[in-house]
């Protein structure tokens, strides 16, 4: 049995954890009515998980109620890792909330006797890995980790979630990131440089170094897993001309998700640009666009006839009433040009936007090297509906670059490159902090 938090991290930590949870859980988190992780689905910011789906509610029968998302989960002991397959999350988006299930079945070794009951003061302790799975441990109120989080001098609430620093002394994830963004703005001029998947530092010469070089300094390589950057913040660079007025050069890219549906789904991206694509304006030959700025509150675009719109989501009261739905492109006939589902764009925007920072650069030519300003933006605690707000107000716009070039051949080259993007200033609505810091001024 563990006695300390700290050799709790410490064992969760050599199973590969590096973000360190904790919820207490009130008489109704139980394996019989789940466990409520939020009014809201600011939960799937924390838990990493697999792909969102429609699934039928057995009360009602229909697949419209709610979504599920899979969670590798394992429950942990000092001597090993027992698997529980069937854990997922639920998302409820007409409330909305999160609950979480299936945490004990199948699992040949799980807290049965803290989960099945409904005695107050309990303690599910969650540590994340990098590769996306979740380790648990679970206490009832009698046990020394509880008693110890009860005092617990360093403790952050993020939702319904208390955040537990890796090791004594390190503060808080937010504390961490600004300690270490302050060590690489007083370094100055960096050399260009990417970080590759072997750990070795290369020099990079292309332009668009700057948020290669910064993650290169916070020891982010690339892989394949989807989940936020550093200590579960997303880390995103913006060029700037001048430290002292911070005006950033160009819109900031949410993200790149391509259409799960409509006819550039269904039929593809050829037929989906001879249907609306248009000749190149610079008169390359045997060349097919797809480009131009759409948002729900501007009238179809001129060259392609489309216009952007929300299907299953309630302005109003600002809630999702068809999970089925999703962010569309609209013919002149109403026909869905494409769709991108909530649940797919869900996935999206909570794996990758829970905690974001937003750091200045400027570049320097010959040889290339890039200087990060000392005032950062700050953003915590968003919620996808949030994020659909934004969509609806106009503040978030679909900015395609797509293209078809030798488009009269037998095959035809394809580029496909779907953004969504936000203008600087729009940034905090999409957050419910958002905080200016400046880094000369942080102190632990």
């Amino acid at each position: 049995m563990f006695e300390e938090i700290s050799a709790l991290i410490g064992r969760m930590a050599e199973c590969g954890a590096k973000r360190f949870y904790a919820k207490r859980l009130a008489p109704n988190d139980n394996s019989k009515n789940q466990i409520y992780l939020g009014g809201d689905f600011s939960a799937l910011n924390v838990i990493p998980h697999q792909e969102i789906y429609t699934d039928s509610d057995e009360v009602s029968g229909s697949k419209r109620d709610r979504a599920k998302a899979g969670i590798l989960f394992s429950w942990i002991d000092e001597a090993g890792l027992y698997e529980a397959p069937n854990a997922q999350l639920i998302l409820y988006p007409k409330y909305p909330e999160v609950r979480m299930s299936g945490f004990l079945k199948g699992c040949r070794k799980a807290p049965s006797n803290i989960l099945k009951v409904r005695d107050e003061g309990r303690v599910m302790f969650l540590g994340i890995t990098d590769a996306g799975r979740v380790l648990g441990y679970a206490v009832d109120q009698v046990h020394p980790l509880a008693r110890e989080l009860a005092s617990h001098p360093e403790i952050s609430e993020i939702g319904v979630f208390l955040e537990i620093p890796s090791r004594p002394g390190a503060g808080s994830s937010r504390t961490q990131l600004l300690r270490k963004l302050k060590e690489i703005h007083r370094k100055q001029w960096i050399p260009s440089q990417k970080l590759g998947a072997d750990g070795e530092v290369h020099s990079y010469v292309a332009r668009n170094g700057g948020g290669y070089t910064l993650e290169a300094e916070l020891g982010i390589a690339p892989n394949g897993y989807a989940e936020p950057d550093y200590l579960g913040w997303e880390i995103k660079q913006f060029g700037v001309r001048d430290f002292s007025r911070y005006l950033p050069k160009g819109p900031v890219t949410l993200m790149t998700p391509e259409p799960s549906g409509g006819i550039y789904k269904d039929l593809g991206v050829t037929a989906f640009l001879r249907s609306y694509g248009y000749k190149d304006k610079n008169g390359v030959p045997d060349r097919l666009n797809f480009g131009g700025i759409y948002s729900c509150d501007k009238p179809p675009h001129k060259d392609t006839g489309l216009r952007l719109g929300l299907i299953g989501y309630d302005v109003a009261t600002e809630k999702i009433t068809d999970i089925e739905g999703g962010l569309a492109l609209f013919s002149k006939g109403d026909e869905i040009a494409a769709l991108w589902k909530f649940a797919s764009i869900m996935d999206h925007w909570n794996r990758k936007h829970a905690q974001a920072a937003y750091v200045p650069s400027i570049f320097r030519q010959g040889p290339p090297a890039y200087a990060y300003g000392a005032k950062i933006l700050l953003c915590e605690k968003t919620d996808f509906n949030l994020f659909l707000n934004a969509i609806a107000s106009g503040a978030i716009y679909y900015d395609p670059a797509i293209k078809m070039e030798q488009m009269s051949s037998l095959s035809p080259k394809i580029k496909r490159r779907s953004q969504f993007r936000v203008k600087h200033q729009s940034l905090a609505a999409l957050y419910q902090n958002a905080e200016e810091v400046d880094l000369e001024k942080f102190e632990d």
